[in-house]
């Protein structure tokens, strides 16, 4: 193995690590110090200039993540038959169920029996009570909820869950929520208001919505649990003694609205459903930056899928009421927002001869982000032409109940100490993955180890063929000991990656350059292996540097899983086409990768463990010892969103991935205590291969 020149940058300004280098190089003639410091600082700026200089511009990576993600969504089909309609949308719906909503250990949360415990009541108001209760969403996660109980009840009467969006200070406690259970509760019907994850009293950090991917990581569907939340409150609703089960609505607002057209088209016992301002068709989200939802409204898959136009076809023939708001301030405006669904909806309710059953009403007055007064009428409108036909003393009035509003303090449901979170269930599922943590044979079984793990990986991370690349030479020029290339690469022409190459006078191979903060931000590191004789080709992958998107970046994150791919397979799939694309043109020489970071750590190593021929080396810095360090951490998809690609760490952790690249060499510099104690057992598989790697290095090794 060489053993190659390393300068310490860690205290090293990048002027002086220049100025050290062109003195290295010989430069003619005896220069002074302050000389040397000058040129080396003039050196330093050419070579940041260069790194800085801009390749794709500020618009292209939103340009074609919205057209990649756009081209993605699951279409509506062209059906002329009920018959015909039917059996596509039960396939929808069971393959939604199956591979979204209750992937992994999430089907067994599903199957497990939930508990549900009855409190105290409190007074409500002329005609009904208020009974506090909590429930399980599943084993250990409680949810607390009031039902507004109708104090003279004969028969059958309908049952209503009343779903919030993102109130994290009111909750379910919100004045606009009450009124609503109020009004339903006083026309005779069961009313239950319950809590939302990260709302009222279970507004926690453990609760925050972007935890939800910490469970896709572990290979459980986090949208799985709010699916259950309100499955679970279907099923309490209607073992109620006089619950009528063909009189079953769903309302709410905002992130409310999205779980009313979430569990309303899924669970066919929903018979009614008015989803307000809350959602739009995922073709509308990847235009409209303002409708871009949150993780648990752009699950894994979902998009490629069932995009939500076809939810809300699937209503039909069920009665269902979109509301839209004119002038919303948050989401959804209704001028964008509505046409779409309406498309997709009304041709489905015409084929079953109810179009009376769709209807759609836009809130002009305040026309805001809303579910006041005007909504609320059209929600009782609604419900009583459906499910009190002929009454004749219904109205759709909303009755006055200001008097009877709760303050959050008295609608309060104990919870017990220890109820587990979205934070907390993911650290118990990690706690034993991944199910196969290492290479478990001997050396002669390595090879066809490799091969059937790096088909798993190919499958998690969504890259079932390798990607090509064209290249485009943008310009070309020279800075002070080495010449520039600024690459346009097309990767499979949906992305296009920015490249800048740099190659000193005599080269001994090709170094790709990758970095967390984007390849401006390592010119010290880039002077370096310039020095050693290495071409550089510094690469911002997709999310990185110059290619991150400008606005809600973790948003578009979100939807690229959504319609089928995993953000860290399309960054590891760009790098891998990279290193084919330099071994192709037949000057490289031996290809290593170099990462700076955590995150393109772990870009690098999934790149080489899906290419095994153009990836000669890694070396990576300030890598994770182990994928359970971003839960423990307790990030988000908003902090690092590759991290958290579905099933990752179900099946892989970091010295997982670092032995299906051996024997190739993977160098982990200036390991962390963690690195070194989570990566040991490397160095013995090294040996086990006849390979002669050190893993594990200090950087001035």
């Amino acid at each position: 193995m060489t053993t190659r020149f390393r300068l310490s940058l860690r205290n090293f300004p990048l002027w002086c690590l220049l100025c050290t280098a062109l003195l290295l190089a010989g430069s003619p003639g005896m220069v002074s110090a302050a000389e040397g410091q000058q040129d080396g600082k003039a050196q330093a700026d050419l070579l940041a200039e260069a790194l800085g200089s801009a390749i794709i511009g500020p618009n292209l990576a939103y340009e074609e993540v919205a057209d990649f993600c756009q081209a993605r969504v699951q279409p509506m089909p062209e059906l002329t038959t009920v018959a015909a309609w039917e059996k596509w949308i039960a396939g929808v719906r069971q393959e939604t169920l199956e591979k979204v909503v209750f992937r992994g250990q999430a089907a067994a949360w599903r199957d497990d029996e939930a508990k549900v415990e009855w409190l105290d009541d409190i007074e409500g108001g002329p005609g009904y009570r208020i009974r506090k209760l909590r429930y399980e969403a599943l084993p250990g996660l409680w949810i607390p909820a009031v039902l507004y109980e109708p104090t003279e009840l004969k028969g059958r009467v309908p049952v209503v869950l009343n779903v919030n969006g993102h109130d994290r200070k009111d909750g379910k406690a919100a004045a606009y929520k009450q009124h609503r259970c109020i009004n339903q509760a006083k026309r005779g019907m069961l009313s239950l208001n319950l809590e939302w994850y990260g709302m009222g009293q279970l507004a926690t950090e453990g609760f925050s919505h972007y935890r939800l991917n910490q469970l896709d990581l572990c290979g459980a569907s986090g949208v799985g649990t709010f699916y259950l939340a309100m499955s679970r409150g279907i099923d309490l609703l209607l073992e109620h003694e006089h619950a009528d089960p063909e009189r079953v609505a769903v309302a709410g607002l905002s992130g409310g609205g999205w779980q009313t057209i979430f569990i309303s088209s899924l669970d066919t016992r929903v018979t009614l459903a008015d989803p307000v301002a809350g959602y739009s068709s995922f073709r509308t989200r990847a235009r409209f930056l303002s409708d871009l939802g949150d993780s648990e409204q752009t699950p894994v898959d979902l998009a490629m899928i069932a995009d939500y136009a076809v939810l809300t076809a699937m209503r039909a023939p069920r009665p269902t009421l979109l509301t839209f708001n004119a002038e919303d301030n948050c989401c959804f405006r209704a001028s964008h927002a509505l046409p779409p669904l309406l498309d997709a909806a009304v041709p489905v309710y015409n084929l079953y001869g109810k179009p009376g059953n769709l209807r759609s009403h836009i809130n002009v007055e305040p026309g805001s982000h809303n579910f006041d007064r005007d909504n609320r009428q059209q929600l009782y409108l609604m419900l009583g032409d459906h499910f009190f036909p002929g009454k004749s003393d219904y109205t759709a009035r909303e009755i006055d109940s200001e008097a009877e509003l709760k303050t959050a303090e008295e609608l309060h449901v104990p919870l017990p100490e220890e109820n587990l979170d979205l934070h907390k269930l993911a650290m118990k599922l990690a706690e034993t993955l991944p199910e196969n943590p290492r290479f478990p044979g001997t050396a002669d079984q390595h090879a066809a180890w490799q091969t059937g793990t790096r088909t798993t990986l190919r499958e998690v991370l969504r890259q079932p063929r390798d990607s090509k690349i064209q290249a485009t030479e943008e310009r070309s020029g020279e800075i002070p000991g080495a010449k520039t290339v600024h690459w346009k690469l097309r990767v499979d022409d949906n992305w296009t990656v920015p490249a800048v190459e740099l190659t000193p006078p005599e080269t001994q191979g090709t170094t790709i350059v990758l970095a967390d903060a984007g390849r401006a931000s390592v010119a010290a590191q880039i002077a370096a292996l310039l020095q050693e004789k290495q071409r550089v080709v510094a690469v911002d992958p997709y999310y990185l540097g110059e290619s991150k998107i400008s606005q809600r970046s973790h948003l578009y994150a979100l939807l690229v899983s959504s319609v089928g791919d995993r953000p860290l397979g399309v960054q590891a799939g760009q790098v891998a086409a990279v290193a084919r694309w330099l071994k192709s043109r037949g000057d490289a020489g031996p290809v290593q990768v170099a990462a700076y970071g955590p995150r393109t750590s772990l870009i690098a190593l999934t790149a080489a463990g899906l290419e095994a021929k153009a990836i000669d080396s890694l070396e990576l810095h300030e890598s994770r010892g182990s994928l359970k360090q971003v839960l423990e951490a307790n990030l988000t998809v908003a902090d690092e969103p590759e991290q958290f690609c579905f099933g990752l760490l179900q099946e892989f952790d970091i010295l997982k991935l670092a032995e299906l690249v051996a024997p190739r060499s993977v160098v982990f510099v200036s390991p962390s205590d963690r690195v070194r104690k989570e990566l040991a057992p490397l160095a013995g598989l090294y040996r086990t291969l006849g390979a002669d790697v050190q893993p594990l290095k200090n950087s001035d090794e």
